[in-house]
């Protein structure tokens, strides 16, 4: 994207781009349902989804720095962005593919001993429905009615956190602050968001409960909205918005480990979660029009 020189190109090169990283994000959390018992999960999702939230909280600044680089070796500052952060990722990329082992099974950094062990706590705490890929778990999961009341949740709290993903700085810079003062403002409220969302997973995981904490959540996201919405103060509608950061973040990995704890067999599960994932990320579309 940092190489296009029109807007055709940077479309098309968004779209690839949309469909190479369109799986990650389900892969991910499936992949991690596949190390860890159903009631261990939901912290580290947290973990892996907090990292989104510290990446919204500094991705602002680490963009506003690198525009100053606009006419370097002749490429525009948003050029840069898009080249520097591509490259950090392919770096990445290429580090994982031989660090990251695909199973506990073939972990080449546990011992065979370790390798029964991680086998034997998994086997006791799962279903014995089978994990070999048949198109008929496929469809089981494609007309669970179970699934799909699942995607409408993640689909309605994804939808609140695109909407303060893409508005946070314009909402801050409405209130009376400059573009760069908006930008700076923008880091707490992400980083408390981080900050609970670990903290809900820890909690969901110590009392082995998805939903009631999903809601609670959700109530906190409400009331800070609610209160942006209502209150005319810049200081209390700040204060608005890192409550609703409180509220809105947490509860996505608690829902995505909620649908993958109530789904038997890993082949239905992988299935579920990405169903619910990808119908959710529709929300991004309903935002951007809020």
């Amino acid at each position: 994207m940092g190489l296009v020189h029109n807007f055709a190109g940077l479309v098309t090169a968004r779209v690839f781009l949309g469909l190479a990283e369109a799986g990650l994000f389900p892969g991910v959390t499936y992949y991690i349902s596949l190390w860890y018992r159903r009631s261990e999960i939901a912290v580290r999702i947290a973990v892996f989804f907090s990292a989104a939230t510290v990446a919204g909280a500094f991705g602002g600044l680490l963009a506003f720095g690198i525009t100053k680089m606009d006419g370097v070796g002749g490429k525009a500052g948003w050029a840069w962005i898009f080249i520097l952060e591509g490259l950090l990722t392919v770096v990445v990329a290429i580090v994982a593919y031989f660090v990251i082992n695909d199973f506990p099974e073939t972990a080449h950094f546990l011992s065979i001993k370790e390798r029964k062990e991680v086998s034997r706590r998994l086997k006791e705490d799962s279903s014995d429905l089978a994990s070999r890929f048949d198109w008929k778990f496929f469809w089981q999961a494609a007309w669970d009615w179970k699934i799909h009341m699942q995607c409408i949740i993640y689909w309605g709290c994804l939808t609140s956190v695109y909407a303060f993903s893409l508005f946070l700085p314009t909402i801050i810079k409405n209130m009376g602050y400059t573009s760069t003062r908006a930008q700076l403002m923008s880091v707490p409220p992400y980083v408390l968001g981080c900050c609970f969302t670990v903290i809900a997973g820890l909690l969901s995981d110590r009392y082995k409960l998805r939903g009631p904490f999903a809601i609670v959540f959700l109530v906190i996201g409400i009331v800070g909205y609610s209160c942006l919405y209502g209150l005319s103060s810049a200081t209390a509608q700040y204060t608005a918005i890192m409550v609703a950061a409180c509220g809105i973040f947490p509860t996505i990995p608690l829902v995505i480990t909620w649908n993958s704890n109530n789904i038997g067999g890993s082949v239905k599960r992988g299935v579920g979660m990405a169903m619910q994932i990808g119908f959710g990320n529709l929300g991004g579309a309903v935002a951007s029009y809020m």
